[in-house]
């Protein structure tokens, strides 16, 4: 038996905040992303800064360093890491640590470490922030001044297990948890997800009208500051499968689950549903709502009236009439927008131009549908942003005109003023394009586009600490939405105009996996390589984008870029040293 050696150490305790959840929806990921993390960025840290890993606690660590300085160090070191990881994509399943540092004697073995002192240590880091560190008074005490700033005093601790009070103090680390993107750390709402209804026969060919069918429910409760919810796509890879209440409240961090079955035909319409608490698996309530085909739209506010009732009782009347939108004079017109929305996030030219002619179609049919108005802006500022219009001016002109028109039908529409905001942004008005998107959010606070927008915004205004708030809280509402690679990229364009090209290009690799043809982000990509000296690697971005937007030149780029000249031409420098044709 190998003799202990009894030491005077900093102790550096850590855990995983929520792993047994994680743990219990997607044990493999959570697995394999706990296991990367401790061999890219703990073990080199902890090294790095003159530490032992002394013991490992399955989601966690013990660690032990000569010093309380560098303990905290280390601590802060592999918290920024990680937070930054975190921002960038760069793990499917994002980990959060609880730190704690104590000075402590303890009995050291080669592979294992005992006394009091670790037992207060690993009882210490259950009240650390998830990104945090909380240090002992005996630990602070050695603290040299300078670096005590930010600590918060959280008195005396009552600890499971240990007989006397521990005074600490507590430290959120610098740029630590972004809280924006924590699945299990909403903030204090009742939180819910809509995943896609079914049909109550499945052989039919109207799965896209039964899916669709929860976008005007999620619309409703999207424009309701008391609750939180999710975007649609974030749900749909439940779609066609049997509702786990608990797996989706675990892997989406949510609380509540919304689902339900519906039957159109013979000019009716059965919509059943059940609201279930998504901790326990229980119904709260099951509903079995019918009438006509064109009463649609009444039992959607229905719906999402009851919902409220019973997950937000504390939301006024008032606030919900107000949510509620302007229905479609003509049922074939929402018909025609929920064939268009399965189209046009697919993100491959030929869907993206048939979702244009369906939206086409629902203007038509009723000319004054705010929804179809506003998507058809959105369609325009795509089209322009892929370069796949020969005339950006009037694609511009397009935008203006339909979120001008969808606003003068419904001035609180906040889809239609995100839209409304960003189209603003390309015509480089920014302050009008803030005033805008601010309206929008405040209207609509679960609206990811508008998130998206302001952040974009923001960015071009120089701001970039909100710009990158913003993209986050954007990626926030979209956890496993298909049509996510978008808020990534344009995060990924604001990480790289704050200086963070190393993140910018690890998250742009993420979108490239998830989208391919998206040219902001190949550019972007192409860009951010560049700065960092990887020509071989930016040029073959910029093949990629030549791929998906044949016609492509810096000329046509900067005449109808959104990007503002103080950041327009150093992008363009970048682009030309990568090799862009002129």
């Amino acid at each position: 038996m190998t003799a202990a050696t009894r030491r005077l150490v900093a102790l550096l305790a850590a855990d995983i905040a929520g792993y047994s959840r994680l743990m219990e929806a997607t044990p493999e990921l959570t697995y394999a992303s706990l296991r990367t993390l401790e061999r890219e960025v703990v073990e080199p840290l902890i090294a790095a800064h003159r530490g032992q890993i002394a013991k490992r606690t399955g989601d966690g660590f013990l660690a032990w360093f000569e010093t309380v300085s560098e303990a905290l160090s280390g601590a802060l070191a592999v918290q920024a890491a990680v937070s930054q990881r975190a921002r960038a994509n760069m793990q499917e399943i994002p980990l959060f640590y609880r730190m704690s540092v104590h000075l402590a004697e303890v009995f050291l073995e080669p592979t294992d470490i005992f006394g009091d002192g670790v037992n207060i240590g690993v009882r210490l880091q259950t009240h650390a922030e998830p990104g945090g560190v909380v240090v002992s008074d005996p630990a602070y005490a050695l603290i040299e001044a300078p670096a005590t700033a930010g600590f918060v005093d959280l008195g005396e601790l009552s600890l499971k297990n240990i007989g006397r009070p521990i005074r600490a103090h507590a430290l959120h680390a610098p740029g630590g948890v972004p809280t924006a993107l924590a699945p299990s750390l909403h903030d204090g709402r009742p939180s819910i997800a809509v995943v896609p209804f079914h049909q109550f026969q499945p052989e039919t060919s109207e799965d896209y009208f039964a899916e669709g069918v929860i976008e005007g429910i999620i619309h409703v409760l999207a424009g309701l500051r008391e609750v939180f919810v999710l975007s649609q796509g974030s749900t749909q890879r439940y779609a066609g499968v049997a509702v786990d209440a608990r797996q989706i409240g675990a892997e989406l961090g949510v609380r509540y689950v919304l689902h339900g079955r519906v039957r159109r035909g013979g000019g009716q319409l059965r919509i059943a549903t059940e609201l279930l608490d998504a901790q326990s698996g229980t119904v709260l309530r099951s509903d079995l709502y019918g009438g006509r085909a064109e009463e649609l739209f009444e039992l959607q506010d229905r719906i999402s009236q009851e919902v409220v009732q019973a997950i937000a009782p504390q939301v006024r009347q008032q606030e919900l009439r107000r949510a509620l939108r302007k229905h479609a004079d003509v049922m074939s017109a929402y018909d025609l927008l929920l064939q268009a929305l399965d189209q046009l996030h697919r993100f491959d030219q030929d869907s993206f131009f048939r979702a244009g002619g369906l939206l086409q179609q629902a203007i038509s049919v009723d000319a004054g549908f705010v929804p179809a108005r506003s998507y058809r802006a959105w369609w325009h500022i795509l089209r322009t942003s892929q370069g796949w219009t020969s005339a950006p001016g009037a694609d511009m002109a397009e935008v203006g005109r339909h979120s001008t028109m969808a606003l003068a039908l419904d001035g609180s529409d906040f889809l239609a003023l995100a839209i409304r905001g960003h189209g603003l942004a390309w015509s480089r008005n920014y302050r009008a394009s803030l005033d805008v998107l601010d309206r929008a959010i405040e209207l609509g606070p679960n609206c990811a586009l508008a998130w998206t927008a302001r952040g974009l915004t923001c960015g071009y205004l120089g701001d970039m600490t909100e710009a990158i708030r913003c993209g986050e809280q954007a990626l926030r509402l979209t956890p496993f939405d298909p049509f996510a690679f978008y808020h990534e990229a344009m995060l990924a364009q604001n990480l790289y105009f704050a200086g963070q090209g190393r993140a910018a290009i690890a998250l742009g690799r993420k979108v490239l996996l998830r989208c391919p043809g998206f040219t902001s982000n190949l550019r972007l990509m192409a860009v951010a390589l560049a700065a960092q000296g990887e020509l071989a690697e930016a040029r073959a971005m910029l093949d990629l984008l030549v791929d998906a937007e044949p016609d492509f030149n810096l000329t046509s780029f900067e005449l109808r870029t959104v990007l503002p000249p103080a950041l327009r031409g150093d992008y363009i420098a970048r682009m030309r040293a990568a090799g862009a044709p002129s």
